[in-house]
């Protein structure tokens, strides 16, 4: 049980795990379509996929096939934690990858780019041209140095109300690299400077408490880069928490963060 939300989501939700969507070695196009499809039966059936990844790519099927199953085409608002925008035009030759899937969500009216936000990107790239076509989509990027001056928790205060305006639901996306890789070194690109991984729990617990969820899933954990598993513990804390705040959530139940522990 958790202690700050005092449910457990394994328990408190129905739980079942679908088992895995075959992934086509050197087909990327060919997984994507057969991830989709199952994520649109799940979501069609009025039930939240949870998504373990895998790299970034399997965000452009995940929400491209709950738009469709929950019937909420352009309707379904995005929340993505990652160090990286993933909004890159053609790399290696190739549209479809781990650097391209916002652009290709975007692009296709899945989601609308102005009800797109990203939490905790840093680094060296994306270049002056990506940036200029994210910025004519309208998306809101929160990038670290404005959360470190403004504080994480009014970041996420502002992308809660807007993340839903005009949109029936929401997606939350966690790319474990948007924690500083000191927390989280078993990650394929890792930036230095990101989000601690409590930070990042009280995001993800706020979020999918908060707002009415639609799909999550969280991706980019390399156990082969890891360190004592932290990488993986890490991950494995991001899904409980998301279970347990929507289990809460609809239990009705109500969340204070200043609750004393033992007071039942």
């Amino acid at each position: 049980e958790s202690m700050a939300l005092r449910v457990n989501g394994l328990k408190d939700l129905r739980v079942y795990d679908m088992g895995d969507v075959e992934m086509y070695s050197g087909d990327a196009v060919k997984s994507c379509e057969n991830l989709e499809k199952v994520i649109e039966k799940i979501a069609a059936s009025g039930a939240i996929p949870l998504v373990l990844g895998g790299d970034h790519t399997v965000t452009w099927p995940n929400v491209t096939g709950v738009a469709r199953g929950a019937d909420m085409w352009g309707r379904v608002g995005v929340i993505h934690f990652d160090a990286h925008a993933d909004t890159g035009d053609i790399a290696f030759g190739s549209l479809v990858g781990h650097g391209q899937p916002m652009r290709l969500l975007i692009d296709s009216g899945a989601v609308r780019g102005d009800r797109f936000i990203q939490v905790g990107l840093r680094g060296y790239w994306p270049p002056p041209d990506i940036l200029d076509w994210m910025a004519a989509q309208g998306m809101r990027s929160y990038e670290m140095t404005e959360i470190v001056h403004r504080g994480l928790k009014e970041c996420i205060d502002e992308a809660i109300e807007l993340a839903l305006q005009e949109c029936d639901a929401i997606y939350l996306s966690v790319d474990i690299d948007v924690v500083d890789p000191g927390m989280a070194p078993g990650t394929g690109t890792p930036e230095p400077g990101g989000m601690t991984s409590r930070e990042l729990l009280e995001a993800v617990r706020r979020i999918c408490f908060e707002l009415p969820i639609v799909g999550v899933d969280v991706v980019e954990v390399a156990p082969a880069y890891d360190s004592s598993d932290i990488t993986a513990i890490l991950a494995n804390r991001v899904v409980l928490e998301a279970l347990s705040a929507i289990a809460l959530k609809k239990s009705g139940g109500k969340y204070s963060a200043t609750r004393n522990l033992l007071d039942r």
